[in-house]
């Protein structure tokens, strides 16, 4: 059931952020993407008038002149005034302008000639990087199709206003129910990956338990025979007298009880290719076995054939003690043993081999 739980909050999570995203972000670059196309649609005059009463509104300019400047072409220059201070507006009517640093450099120019205190550039296109920067020098203020249409939009026409904004809407709508569908997803998968964990950790257990019960036979198996050592004396029972007649029961006694138990070990022990499972059970005899051996202090397995021992005596001491452990697995007697220095010393890092190919 937690699960589940899990499940439906990462759902809500990933929906609730992706709906955000959708409509805080994306439908406004939705909406000025169409509100750029409706402008660059209209007529030069229709769009140089929403241009100048916008002007107006916020930025308080009005035309110096008074005349009508609209029949001017597709690309006009307006003088407006504000505070006695003169304005040079200039208008590049149409979506496919990239506007770079010259075409700025020649709007400052006209800024000079006719005694602006300023510039403003408008267009549905791009100014682009240089061109933003020589603008910045010149004292023109860009108003480009990054931001025209929300500086215009208070001023076109309502219908025009409501049908660029109703398209935004709508796409965001089917956005946000693809991204419910795509949420819902997301939380199924987290769902039965979570489920699919919980039932793995539940079976390991098991799984670990059988390769446990493989050597747990191993120890009993010395002591075994050893309840069966008595019961076998009663066959020479019935030849008490003569002393010769237990002497050989006693000597094949053992050899029953021990030989299989010793027997077994030496052929798990004495494997030439091992299965991994194997072979890591003997890397970890070696390990345990070298943390107890005098002048050793630790023995790690960095990959399958490299040994980094860890030592306090010199090498002439572990060596030998350190070949006796690992040569009695023959998978392991041509490993690489990294001899590391002795703390305090100023000795080099040797790699040897007990054994070669």
């Amino acid at each position: 059931m937690f699960s589940w739980i899990l499940a439906l909050l990462l759902a809500l999570l990933v929906w609730g952020l992706t709906s955000a995203w959708l409509w805080m972000v994306k439908r406004r670059k939705t909406e000025t993407q169409h509100g750029l196309a409706a402008l660059a649609g209209m007529r030069w005059r229709e769009f140089s008038q929403i241009v100048r009463r916008a002007m107006a509104e916020q930025r308080g300019l009005r035309d110096l002149s008074g005349e009508d400047n609209g029949d001017r072409g597709t690309s006009s220059d307006f003088l407006m005034e504000r505070d006695g201070q003169r304005w040079l507006l200039s208008c590049k009517h149409g979506r496919a302008y990239r506007i770079g640093a010259p075409a700025i450099t020649e709007l400052g120019a006209a800024l000079r000639l006719t005694g602006a205190a300023g510039g403003i550039l408008i267009t549905e296109g791009l100014v682009e990087r240089d061109g933003l920067a020589a603008a910045e020098k010149e004292s023109i203020e860009v108003l480009d199709g990054r931001l025209l249409w929300h500086v215009l939009a208070p001023c076109v026409p309502e219908d025009m206003r409501a049908m660029v904004e109703g398209i935004a809407r709508r796409e965001a709508v089917r956005q946000t129910g693809i991204a419910a569908l795509g949420a819902v997803a997301v939380g199924l998968l987290a769902g039965m990956g979570y489920m699919t964990l919980q039932i793995d950790e539940n079976l390991s257990p098991r799984a670990d338990a059988a390769p446990m019960a493989t050597p747990a036979p191993a120890t009993p198996a010395h002591p075994a025979p050893a309840p069966e050592a008595p019961a076998q004396p009663p066959a020479p029972a019935p030849a008490p007298a003569p002393a010769k007649t237990e002497a050989p029961a006693a000597t094949p006694q053992p050899a029953p009880a021990t030989i299989p138990g010793t027997a077994k070990a030496a052929a798990d022990d004495l494997q030439e290719d091992p299965d991994p499972e194997t072979l890591l059970r003997y890397q970890q005899a070696v390990s345990k076995k070298l943390a107890a051996t005098p002048g050793v202090i630790s023995g790690i397995w960095l990959t399958r054939s490299t040994l980094s021992v860890e030592r306090s005596a010199d090498d002439a001491t572990v060596w030998p003690r350190i070949c006796r452990e690992v040569e009695h697995y023959p998978a392991l007697r041509t490993v690489r043993i990294q001899l590391n220095p002795r703390p305090g010393t100023g000795e080099p890092v040797r790699w040897r081999q007990c054994r070669t190919f």
